[in-house]
């Protein structure tokens, strides 16, 4: 039989310094994500399929163009946070920060791309 208190279970377990910060902001995100993404894709909808100006015109409108920019911006620090909780939960070492530093790299590249797309989009050039 083994005599461990609960704190010497807990030891190393990490600590509890952001946890509730983070699970506040990813719920956020989440509701706010459940409202946008459907409008988003009605919008995404409605243009796809029609003759570039017509598309053009859709996201020259500042109601698409912003929902769009939203969308992308809530998405990918969603994206980045979630991926971060899932990649120190199941990796250590160096490859942990090589892969944390690689997921929060990519959605802002996605991000700063989306973003540029959608002003030239939005801009008419």
């Amino acid at each position: 039989m083994r005599y461990i208190t609960d704190r010497k279970r807990a030891v190393g377990k990490g600590s509890a310094k952001t946890g509730t910060e983070h699970y506040w902001s990813m719920h956020v995100s989440a509701v706010a994500l459940a409202f946008m993404v459907p409008t988003f894709l009605y919008v995404f909808g409605s243009a796809l399929g029609g003759t570039r100006d017509e598309v053009l015109a859709t996201f020259s409108r500042p109601f698409p163009a912003i929902l769009t920019g939203l969308v992308l911006v809530v998405a990918m620090r969603h994206f980045a946070k979630g991926a971060t909780v899932m990649i120190e939960d199941y990796s250590h070492g160096s490859l942990r920060k090589g892969l944390v530093m690689f997921a929060i790299s990519l959605s802002w590249v996605i991000t700063a791309t989306g973003l540029y797309a959608l002003a030239r989009i939005a801009l008419g050039n």
